[in-house]
């Protein structure tokens, strides 16, 4: 072992000799203190400085050589220096770009990533460096969802960090995906003092940046409208976005994107962080009194306040980090590949998606057995693989006052058993889904009669409804037990293949009539809801699982964990889906959104549009169908099969290849995008015309990705094009698709 005077830095013989590393993407410079993480295209680089202080010194654009030179000193007025600094007017945290940067740590008066009081109710510590490891592979969290590789795909970088005065140790992880330009962030802070301490604030990244002009990209909504797009400058203040609802939210999504003004989809510096979780977050973007910006992603602050015993440690969520040169497109793809290889699990990461006609526009409560298996025998015709049956199936359910908690199979309303209904519609030939909303219980139900102590609420007050549902307390074991144990007898039972987990409500009381402190339990029962999908996916491992609250208020890389799809949102309209679809898309791959056709008059909007604009939109997710095939004329039953098809030939394009924004629809009067084969060699071009007019003029889009010395021709004409043409000039949308008319083109190389 060796060290570097007295801070103690020291290396293993692993990182000495790199003996057994086929990735070689950390090193540590002994005599600066300086650690390089390199990535394909980025660098990032962090310093210990002479007094143990962890110092941000760089992310960007891939640099040959140490950045510490990019660090000024100066006296700061009213900016406070650090007792180690001595005389040193010049040296102040306050100024100086930090890594981790915690309240009471040598006087930042930034917002900082840790906030921590001590049992006397003291504020504040000062974390300096202790020492590091660097390992072969990713780390990965204890009870959280976090990116997994194998050996020879990553490495980890563990800092520790240490108050001995406040006996807090922190340990700063970060994974380094060379080849997918990716860096993983997040920390595990431990109690090694004598009394408790309690947290309460609580950030897994931070990236302070020296004086520049930024502009900040931020997705904001509400239920039926998720992740509308907004761009603003970062200007002198704090600007905050977040969720105080216990999921990540409908209203604000965990996702930032930091750009140069002048960024575009195609050109320019951009950074994103994307947080892995799913529970409340808070996201921060401040730019200080020296023009410096700070980004900070984390936990909410809000009814948070962990405690710590001595010997305990609490473990942060992860931040995906990633940076692109070359504009937002290659940012985002960068995301959904990510996402898609090294987040998403299990028999359907990489496999086509089933096509699925679900029951609720169909029939909504007003059905029984024989109802499903006439669907099942339509969806058959039209060549959908799977039915599933939504809301209403259980207990005495017949509306949505009663029965959540009551997972038991309404025989006398379905007129059949599960079982039955299962191998009807097996023997059809369909595969067989369900609908389960297993964190929420209604007041009218016989679980809730039985444990009413199974809510979250405050004692002796009248709790919150919403939807006229509580929600129980997944922070203790029991209860989920209870509730596992229930869906599983259903699944096994029904032979299900698909799972829809509903979450209709949000968090308000953070009280739990278990043994937890109040400041806790928000948190908790995130791990509840985690484990309990671990353990249902584990036990099942063929099992779909699509990931909902109330469409997309858990649209999160956390949930992508454990169900490799989410609903999009509950709005199905065509015309708002391209809009939602296309904010959904600078942090999320296709094959996560949960997409489908459903029936016009539209039931959110009251929008008319064409089966073969539906078509297109849906085609752009996993697709499927949410209507009723009875209600349909044979041309549109007709036109479905070939929709179905359609899906499939071009399924593997969707899902695996490059998403390109071609156009913006909060600004644009057409909405396009395109999947592009990695290496260029296909093209699937999808459009909508958001707006019509007088006579209408022509709108051109620009194609992206393709080569540009290679001729191709499109499917459906035959016409041949030639790659450079597509990109430079563009397609011409013809003003006589009509109003919200849609075009779907195909564009093949050719090869000789």
């Amino acid at each position: 072992m060796t060290g570097r005077g007295f801070l103690g830095i020291v290396e293993t013989d692993y990182q000495k000799t790199g003996e057994g590393r086929d990735v070689m993407s950390i090193t540590f410079e002994q005599e600066s203190g300086i650690f390089y993480l390199e990535t394909k295209e980025s660098s990032y680089q962090i310093q210990v400085d002479e007094y143990g202080y962890l110092l941000h010194l760089y992310y960007g654009k891939k640099v040959v050589g140490r950045m510490d030179d990019l660090l000024t000193y100066y006296d700061r007025g009213f900016s406070g220096n650090p007792w180690e600094a001595g005389n040193r007017r010049d040296y102040s945290l306050d100024a100086l770009p930090q890594e981790f940067p915690v309240q009471g740590g040598g006087g930042d008066y930034r917002s900082p990533a840790l906030r921590v009081r001590s049992q006397k109710g003291i504020y504040g510590c000062c974390l300096k460096y202790r020492d590091h490891r660097i390992l072969p592979g990713k780390y990965s969290i204890k009870g959280l969802p976090a990116v997994y590789a194998s050996q020879d795909e990553a490495e980890t970088l563990q800092i520790c960090l240490e108050d001995p005065v406040a006996g807090i140790r922190a340990e700063l992880l970060y994974g380094v995906l060379p080849e997918r330009d990716l860096i993983t962030r997040s920390v595990r802070l431990s109690n090694f003092g004598q009394e408790r301490i309690h947290l309460e604030k609580v950030a897994s990244a931070c990236l302070d940046f020296a004086a520049a002009n930024y502009e900040l990209l931020s997705f904001y909504g509400r239920h039926a409208m998720e992740r509308n797009w907004q761009r603003s400058p970062v200007n002198h203040g704090s600007f905050v976005i977040g969720s105080t609802r216990g999921t990540s939210s409908h209203q604000y999504n965990p996702l930032l994107i930091l750009a140069d003004p002048d960024t575009t989809e195609d050109f320019g510096n951009c950074y994103a962080l994307s947080y892995v979780y799913s529970g409340g977050f808070q996201a921060e973007a401040q730019k200080d009194q020296y023009g410096q910006v700070r980004l900070l992603m984390g936990l909410s602050e809000d009814q948070f306040c962990y405690p710590l015993e001595p010997g305990e440690t609490f473990a942060a969520p992860e931040v995906i980090l990633t940076y692109s040169g070359d504009g937002l497109n290659r940012l985002s793809q960068k995301l959904h590949t990510g996402i898609r290889r090294h987040i998403c699990r299990g028999k359907y990461r990489d496999g086509q998606r089933p096509i699925l006609l679900n029951s609720w526009e169909a029939s909504y409560f007003h059905y029984d057995g024989e109802t499903i298996c006439r669907l099942a025998g339509q969806a058959r015709e039209l060549g959908i693989d799977m039915v599933v049956l939504d809301d209403g199936w259980f207990g005495r359910r017949e509306d949505d006052n009663s029965s959540l908690g009551d997972w038991y199979f309404n025989e006398g309303k379905m007129g059949m058993s599960l079982e039955c209904l299962s191998q009807r519609l097996h023997d059809l030939g369909v595969k067989f889904g369900i609908w389960v909303e297993p964190e929420m219980v209604s007041e009218d139900s016989d679980l809730y009669r039985a444990h009413p102590d199974w809510v979250l609420a405050v004692p002796q007050r009248g709790p919150v409804r919403s939807r006229n549902q509580l929600v129980l307390d997944f922070s203790r074991r029991e209860v989920t037990d209870d509730i596992y144990q229930r869906i599983c007898d259903v699944l096994e039972r029904g032979k299900v293949e698909y799972v829809k987990w509903d979450m209709n409500r949000s968090l308000y009381e953070a009280f739990s009539a278990g043994t937890k402190e109040p400041g806790r339990v928000l948190y908790d029962y995130m791990l509840g809801v985690y484990d309990f999908l671990e353990r249902l996916t584990r036990r099942f491992p063929d099992l779909l699982v699509e990931g909902c609250s109330g469409g997309g208020g858990r649209f999160d890389a956390g949930m992508l964990y454990y169900a490799p799809q989410i609903w999009c949102s509950d709005n199905t309209d065509a015309v708002d889906r391209v809009r939602i679809q296309y904010g959904t898309s600078f942090g999320y791959p296709a094959c996560a959104v949960g997409a489908h056709v459903s029936a016009v008059p539209n039931h959110q909007t009251g929008r008319v549009v064409s089966l073969h604009t539906r078509g297109i939109v849906a085609m752009a997710g996993t697709f499927g169908y949410e209507l009723d095939p009875a209600l349909l004329s044979e041309k549109e039953k007709e036109e479905i099969r070939q929709q179905v098809k359609t899906a499939r030939t071009y399924g593997r394009l969707i899902r695996e290849g490059l998403y390109y924004r071609l156009t913006n629809p909060f600004t644009d009067g057409v909405g396009a995008w395109a999947f592009v084969s990695e290496d260029g060699s296909e093209a699937l071009f999808q459009a909508v015309l958001l707006e019509m007019h007088g006579n209408m003029t022509v709108s051109y889009v620009r194609l992206r990705g393709l080569k540009s010395d290679a001729w191709y021709r499109e499917e459906s004409a035959g016409r041949r094009y030639h790659g450079s043409a597509l990109m430079a000039a563009g397609i011409p949308i013809p003003a006589n698709l009509g109003e919200y008319g849609a075009m779907q083109l195909y564009f093949k190389e050719i090869k000789t």
